[in-house]
């Protein structure tokens, strides 16, 4: 039970994240599905939080703003228009093997990306990239021990 707890919280922790936790846990012997599910749960809550404190931030700063009489420019409106289009998914699909899922939500949240479009496509990419790790590490795992 330690050891799925293990799991969990190293996928919580930056760094870490599923990427090295998940072929980790599988190959210590713990069962597959566990470990993608408990792994996923882990990085998307700490994904999750970290968006929603990034909000807090922001509507603090934009409330400051509409209190100095200062808006976005029009060329900043479409800017942001042009990264929630097309921004955010490639760097939700690369982040976890780039930079980290923690940093790719930061960063699209910075470069202006909408907390629900921040949350869908890491969880997307979160889900993509635990089933890569968890089914390759299990096959590879399964392989190498058959043929040992």
């Amino acid at each position: 039970m330690l050891e799925y707890f293990l799991v969990f919280l190293g996928a919580a922790i930056p760094w870490l994240e599923i990427a090295l936790v998940i072929p980790l846990g599988i190959v210590s012997g713990l069962s597959p599905v566990w470990v993608m599910i408990l792994a996923f749960v882990g990085n998307m809550l700490t994904v999750l939080l970290l968006i929603i404190a990034f909000q807090i931030v922001k509507a603090w700063m934009e409330s400051r703003k509409k209190k100095d009489g200062k808006g976005d420019s029009k060329r900043a409106e479409r800017g942001k228009r042009v990264w929630n289009k097309y921004g955010m998914p490639g760097l939700a699909l690369l982040g976890p093997i780039l930079i980290g899922t923690h940093i790719a939500a930061f960063i699209g949240l910075l470069f202006g990306a909408s907390k629900v479009n921040t949350t869908i496509w890491m969880m997307i990419s979160i889900a993509l990239w635990t089933l890569v790790f968890g089914i390759a590490t299990a096959m590879g795992f399964d392989f190498f021990v058959k043929n040992a």
